[in-house]
């Protein structure tokens, strides 16, 4: 499967990393190796994360890592993993 990280994601992970590295900047960078790692690791089996809380459906998992939750959907017809949404208690995080 490929994987696939949308845009929104790219942001919100940037935005996180940025305030994490104000005060420990090698903290930021472990983090992001760390948490693209865990993505890098989904297609190897991509259900065994938890069903969203976000999204009703069986193809929209999250991924939990430090508290961050990291929502993908599976895409069986496009052989495919879509990253899409990363919060950290949130009421509503696809909202912007």
């Amino acid at each position: 499967m490929k994987i696939k990280v949308l845009k929104f994601f790219k942001e919100k992970l940037n935005h996180q990393i940025d305030y994490i590295a104000r005060d420990k900047p090698g903290a930021a960078r472990k983090f992001k190796t760390d948490i693209l790692q865990r993505i890098k690791e989904i297609p190897q089996m991509p259900y065994k994360n938890r069903k969203s809380i976000y999204f009703d459906r069986d193809d929209i998992r999250d991924l939990i890592y430090k508290g961050y939750t990291v929502v993908y959907k599976i895409n069986r017809n496009e052989d495919s993993i879509e990253v899409f949404g990363f919060t950290k208690i949130e009421n509503n995080p696809f909202e912007d």
